[in-house]
């Protein structure tokens, strides 16, 4: 069985023709995590649980008896989730996540939870306190971050399709590096409850697959409102950022319809201006071979009828500083309750409650968790607010008010997901390396805008080809567009 290329769709069809049956498909699935995720260190955990209570179930669901993966910041019951820290290694989820009970009343089967960067913070999923998740396409090189054992696992063939979170590109960035696709969807359109935090205003959880229509398949599952997260979309309301009223869609509806008189910008900072000068430029030290498959992409687009034309989001050069001030800023708040006490891993060398309390957090966090804290709490103190913190919520505006005038005449924006291929395992030795790649993803973020992520070629080097990805930006709850233009590219 080519466990690797199978997906939602076929594996149906599979259970429709009575060629296999849910249980053998995971004893396949967990024979597959068995040999190769001593390789690629894609799970932290594996769950043999079959089972779902019935009388909750959607009868005949199309994704019943789908075998899938969990980031391990999204809580499942009373199954570990470490966040990828050792602070929270032995740390037993008492509920769970509000996307895990729609999955189980979907009949999902969950397979496990995946490696990340340490409380998602990252970019190549090196930061992990359990080691770093090695790229299905070369084993030298890393898959992105920070939820690389989720593009991984769909990747590798482990998983059929996986949840991922995205706070500046954790779910797109290893979606470009590992080859497959990966949807950030509108901040609100999918509930964050159950979601470890890591920057609030920021984090959305959203679908790893190795097609397009699976992802619509999976939005179809995990999206709409839900009581339990304050910041989730209510329906029959306009959202202060959306305009539209956001009644859940169904996000397959229109994947096959056509998109002739479709208007798509560039932007002209992510390539240059014209005749496409991308390492130059805004480029940022864009990849010249990444450029040129991404130029392929955008001609396949046009090609459909698709018009295409340069437009201008002057922020770009300041949307990584805004960044890199807001979410430590937020870290250093949502990280104060591992305080060694309440959960999580507790020193045992603490003479007093303060010395419990600091060694805790100094032997359960990494040096990435700790870099940021102290910048967030430094940004966040006394004298330094004003200076930071509050300059970037206002150029962040600006930054989001520079997409509305966008898409004013555009109905999505187009451009490269990561400035390169993906790099060696320890070729990012410095974080500000690895805060840059960022560069294309992070906007989207802080404007709250769906985007999407489809792998649009291969760059040979080594002897291994490494994917490319084309992204793909919408507006806010407009994710039936981007979806529908990645779908048509990837069917072109």
């Amino acid at each position: 069985m080519d466990l690797k290329n199978l997906t939602i769709k076929s594996l149906r069809d599979g259970y429709a023709k009575k060629e296999f049956t849910p249980e053998e498909i995971q004893k396949e699935f967990l024979k597959l995590i068995e040999k190769e995720n001593p390789k690629l260190n894609v799970f932290l955990s594996v769950s043999e649980n079959l089972t779902h209570d019935s009388k909750f179930m959607i009868h005949d669901s199309i994704l019943t008896g789908v075998p899938c993966a969990i980031k391990d910041n999204i809580m499942t019951k009373d199954s570990i989730t470490t966040a990828g820290s050792k602070i929270l290694k032995h740390y037993k989820a008492p509920y769970d996540a509000t996307v895990i009970k729609l999955l189980k009343k979907h009949g999902a089967i969950f397979l496990g939870k995946t490696n990340m960067d340490e409380f998602a913070m990252g970019s190549t999923t090196e930061n992990s306190a359990f080691g770093p998740t090695r790229n299905p396409h070369d084993h030298d090189r890393v898959t992105g971050g920070s939820s690389g054992g989720s593009a991984a696992a769909v990747a590798s063939g482990m998983a059929v399709f996986a949840l991922g979170s995205d706070t500046g590109g954790s779910i797109r960035a290893p979606a470009s590096w590992c080859g497959v696709v990966g949807l950030k969807p509108t901040y609100g359109r999918v509930s964050r409850y159950g979601l470890i935090a890591m920057a609030s205003s920021l984090d959305q959880i959203g679908p790893i697959t190795k097609n397009v229509e699976d992802a619509a398949i999976v939005m179809n599952a995990i999206a709409g409102h839900d009581s339990m997260d304050s910041t989730s979309s209510p329906p029959h309301s306009k959202f202060e950022c959306g305009g539209e009223p956001k009644d859940t869609p169904d996000f397959t509806k229109n994947l096959g319809k056509s998109i002739k008189g479709l208007k798509i910008a560039i932007a002209k900072e992510f390539f240059g201006s014209p005749p496409h000068s991308a390492t130059e430029c805004g480029g940022k030290g864009l990849n010249s071979e990444v450029a040129d498959a991404i130029e392929k992409a955008i001609s396949k687009l046009q090609s459909q009828g698709a018009h295409i034309d340069y437009a201008s989001l002057p922020l770009t050069d300041y949307s990584i500083a805004v960044y890199y001030i807001i979410v430590p800023a937020e870290i250093s708040a949502n990280l104060a309750r591992f305080d060694g006490i309440r959960y999580g891993h507790s020193s045992v060398k603490g003479k007093n409650l303060l010395d419990t309390y600091l060694d805790s957090r100094e032997e359960g966090f990494g040096a990435e968790v700790k870099r940021r804290i102290m910048l967030g709490t430094y940004t966040l103190s006394a004298g330094y607010y004003d200076a930071y913190y509050l300059k970037a919520q206002k150029v962040r505006t600006l930054i989001r008010q520079s997409f509305d005038k966008i898409f004013e005449h555009y109905d999505a924006i187009i451009g490269p997901t990561m400035p390169t291929i993906a790099p060696k395992i320890g070729e990012y030795n410095d974080p500000l390396t690895f805060y840059m790649a960022d560069i294309y993803t992070c906007q989207a973020n802080l404007a709250g805008l769906p985007a999407i992520s489809v792998p649009c070629g291969f760059i040979e080097t080594g002897g291994k080809k490494l994917p490319v990805g084309l992204q793909i930006i919408g507006k806010h709850f407009d994710e039936e567009t981007i979806l529908r233009i990645a779908n048509a590219y990837s069917n072109s």
